[in-house]
């Protein structure tokens, strides 16, 4: 059992990490909070490994469960009306993956995050501990150097080049990290790692390119429903970026990403019922800021305010609930205006 959690990030590592073993060859099924039930994957079939996406609602609820591999990605502030908005029963939840694991059992953990460094020093670890970074060398782990992914794990050791990762963002060099850490101690090799890269497909919704429109791209974070999520979205943009926010404001600290959203966002769109949050927080960052509660205008809208190069990005920071079933619909309903404009537009060019 490998079980992957994180407040963000773990779709994305739980599909890579089920990608690189699958393509290996390795007797593998896919489930949790990603689709398929763990009860049905075990009564489905006689899988070897299972990859469970958990969730800190399913968390909350896990008692007997052991993972034989558990992988926490990252703690930020997500459905805090859940937990009296007190980050600490969230951060509690969420180390939860670690419950009834032993010394013969493995945890992955993201030791850049200060929230899951800071939990762990009051918590006895009995479970086998390595970690992952960006911004230090690890003796035992994955970390970066000159360009290059490595990994130093029992008697392996290789590195696969940052180029070679097909994802979008900072926050998929960790993603990708945990995916990698696992599959080695798993048995993978160099080689069968560098060809999973090489044809994984990650799921909608999730940094998704959809179409260039008169020169200006067209980008779909529909998942990104928390700050965080967009704070590693707008660190991946090299271009200025016409910003598609809002919807169900879930307790947002949106002075995390002020900084970013003063360099990247030459124009933000409110895509909501209620806006204000987003307004009274970025009225005096942003030049351009304006508000719709129908994507087909809004897109349209976000094409008019950029310029050819620019990025127009829906990463909402928020729950899709006010205007749309699910942030599927609204990644959806957002490819579909974007298409339809396409092409509206390359009808009229002819």
């Amino acid at each position: 059992m490998i079980a992957i959690t994180g407040s963000n990030g773990k779709t994305t590592t739980t599909l890579l990490t089920f990608h690189l073993l699958k393509s290996a060859g390795l007797n593998v099924g896919l489930g949790g909070n990603i689709g398929i039930s763990l009860a049905s994957l075990i009564l489905e079939r006689d899988y070897d490994i299972i990859v469970l996406e958990v969730s800190s609602f399913q968390l909350d609820g896990m008692y007997d469960f052991k993972a034989d591999t558990s992988l926490l990605l990252n703690i930020t502030p997500d459905h805090l009306d859940r937990y009296n908005y007190d980050i600490n029963l969230y951060a509690a939840s969420k180390l939860r993956i670690i419950q009834n694991q032993g010394v013969s059992e493995l945890f992955i953990c993201n030791v850049d995050d200060e929230l899951i460094s800071d939990r762990l020093k009051s918590v006895n670890l009995e479970v086998d501990k390595i970690g992952f970074s960006i911004k230090s060398k690890l003796e035992n782990g994955a970390y970066l150097n000159n360009g290059e992914l490595v990994v130093n794990q029992e008697n392996t050791k290789l590195s696969i080049p940052v180029g070679d990762i097909p994802l979008i963002g900072k926050h998929n060099l960790y993603n990708t990290m945990a995916a990698i850490l696992t599959a080695t101690r798993y048995g993978l090799n160099k080689d069968q790692i560098s060809e999973g890269l090489k044809s994984f497909q990650n799921a909608p919704h999730r940094l998704e390119y959809v179409a260039r429109v008169d020169g200006v791209r067209f980008i779909n974070d529909s998942k990104a429903t928390n700050v965080d999520s967009v704070y590693y979205a707008l660190d991946g943009m090299d271009r200025d970026v016409i910003w598609i926010a809002g919807g169900v404001n879930k307790g947002n600290d949106y002075s995390v990403i002020s900084n970013l959203v003063k360099e990247k966002v030459s124009a933000l769109i409110c895509l909501g019922v209620d806006n204000k949050h987003l307004i009274d927080a970025f009225e005096n960052d942003i030049d351009i800021i304006s508000e719709s509660q129908d994507m087909t205008e809004c897109v349209s809208k976000a094409l008019k305010m950029a310029y050819p190069g620019d990025v127009v990005l829906l990463s909402p920071a928020c729950a899709s609930f006010d205007l749309f079933n699910s942030y599927e619909h609204r990644g959806d309903e957002f490819k579909k205006a974007v298409l339809g404009l396409k092409k509206t537009l390359d009808t009229l060019n002819r």
